[in-house]
């Protein structure tokens, strides 16, 4: 169900870059004008993201999750309706404010349902709902918008929306706080994470259930004292959970690392469909297939990503989870140039499966190291300002995309030369990436230690809080 959350947001996503160009020539739009419609939904979001984060911290996360995408639902019917690019962008605007809920209350969810030690793997399982709901976008968007109308595309996933209301509302639990309502260890954790829980018995509370912090011990890797945390952080205010959240520096690295690969996904989201007919002159039917194997190997990488962290973490890898992103990211960014350099789609093929694959294998690992260096009572407000960055991002994105499509190649609905400039230029911040992660990693350890000191001063591990 947390799958399908996200799935939900990135099929909305997706799906205006899907039928992108029926709305160019429906409304009469640029590259520009198109890229603003993804834009506005980003730049509301980043806006709505931090009271999110606060609330999130405080009320029933299930409940106002469900309220949440009752009106996304609403606000998708209304933008169906539009005639003008105007009242698009209003319903977008909408759209993006209510679809902040998301990050926040999933990722506080996912900390109180989930053991640490697992936290890389089943990142990979929830955030396949991310690559699963682009791909759902983009296929069932464009066939729709093929077929019918764009405006059909977004009654679509309007109805989606109304039925997984009422799913959530009646299968999801509101868990406890602190990790009372996580799942057995036994149904989730391999024979050798179980030995090394019980050889460690010195653990207190959470802390035998994480390779991170069991490492961090062994090593005599000590908490940071200046940024150790002894009274509730509950009764900070927005401004003082920023400024804590923004002195971690690991924080700080994995932030920038999301931004930039957010920031270049939202325009790949965007414009994929209309560079992928330009460049290649595929039909509709080429396009699904197309998508459906660039997406696999997506799938597959977000699936693997967190796994293969999480396994070195276990073998005494203290830091795999800032280190496997980083190579993920160096590693998209290579192979993403010959499939766009190319304009046959049989030689393009295997180098943007790769390339998928990894750009989506540092997600995972990622999501779980940030739960690992911020005080689960800071998880809601640190993820939303981590939000407001980087949906700022992917605000700025399209249009940035856009506009450099628009200067360097000829316009149209079926140019793909700018484009392609466009792409090629943006992978150089993705693999300076890999770079920032590097640097990063040696700071991983200590912060994490500082996450589980503070938390056993502040009497998180003696008391949890409703």
């Amino acid at each position: 169900m947390l799958a399908c959350v996200l799935a939900l947001v990135t099929a909305d996503q997706g799906t205006v870059g899907a039928v992108g160009v029926e709305i160019k020539q429906s409304l009469g739009i640029t590259n520009t004008e198109l890229g603003s419609l993804t834009a506005v939904s980003s730049a509301a979001g980043a806006l709505a993201v931090l009271p999110v984060g606060v609330l999130t911290d405080r009320v029933r996360r299930v409940r106002f999750l469900t309220g949440c995408i009752a009106l996304w639902s609403l606000a998708m019917l209304v933008g169906g309706l539009a005639d003008s690019l105007s009242w698009l962008l209003l319903s977008r605007v909408a759209v993006g404010a209510l679809t902040a809920a998301a990050g926040p209350t999933v990722v506080s969810l996912v900390g109180d349902f989930f053991p640490a030690a697992e936290r890389g793997r089943i990142y990979g399982f929830i955030l396949s709902g991310e690559m699963l709901g682009a791909g759902f976008g983009l296929v069932v968007g464009s066939t729709l918008a093929h077929l019918l109308s764009w405006h059909a595309a977004f009654w679509f996933l309007a109805l989606l929306g109304i039925a997984f209301v009422f799913v959530i509302a009646r299968k999801l639990p509101e868990p406890k706080r602190g990790g009372q309502s996580r799942l057995p260890a036994d149904t989730l954790t391999s024979r050798a994470e179980l030995a090394g829980k019980s050889e460690d018995r010195s653990g207190v509370g959470r802390d035998h259930d994480d390779a991170a912090r069991l490492a961090a011990r062994r090593r005599g890797i000590g908490p940071d004292p200046a940024l150790v945390l002894r009274r509730d952080p509950v009764r900070m205010s927005l401004w003082q959970a920023t400024q804590y959240v923004l002195s971690i520096r690991t924080n700080v690295v994995l932030i920038i690392a999301s931004v930039i690969g957010y920031f270049f996904f939202a325009g790949l989201r965007t414009f994929a469909v209309v560079f992928v007919r330009g460049q290649y002159g595929v039909s509709q039917a080429a396009l699904t297939g197309l998508v459906f194997l660039i997406g696999a190997g997506a799938l597959l990488g977000v699936l693997s990503g967190g796994r293969v962290a999480d396994r070195f973490a276990r073998r005494g890898h203290i830091s795999a989870r800032m280190v496997i992103p980083s190579v993920a990211y160096f590693t998209a960014a290579v192979f993403f140039v010959p499939g766009l350099l190319t304009t046959s789609v049989a030689i393009a093929l295997p180098f943007l499966f790769i390339a998928a694959t990894s750009l989506s294998a540092a997600n995972p690992p990622l999501e779980a190291a940030r739960l690992d260096v911020v005080h689960f009572r800071l998880w809601g407000r640190a993820e939303s300002v981590r939000t407001f960055l980087r949906v700022g991002a992917e605000a700025v994105a399209p249009v940035t995309f856009g506009v450099l499509a628009d200067v360097l190649g000829p316009g149209g609905t079926t140019s793909a030369q700018g484009l392609r400039y466009a792409f090629l230029i943006m992978l150089v911040p993705l693999a300076a990436n890999a770079v920032v992660l590097l640097r990063g990693r040696h700071a991983y350890p200590r912060d994490v230690a500082t996450a589980a000191a503070s938390e056993r001063l502040t009497g998180a591990d003696r008391r949890r809080v409703q």
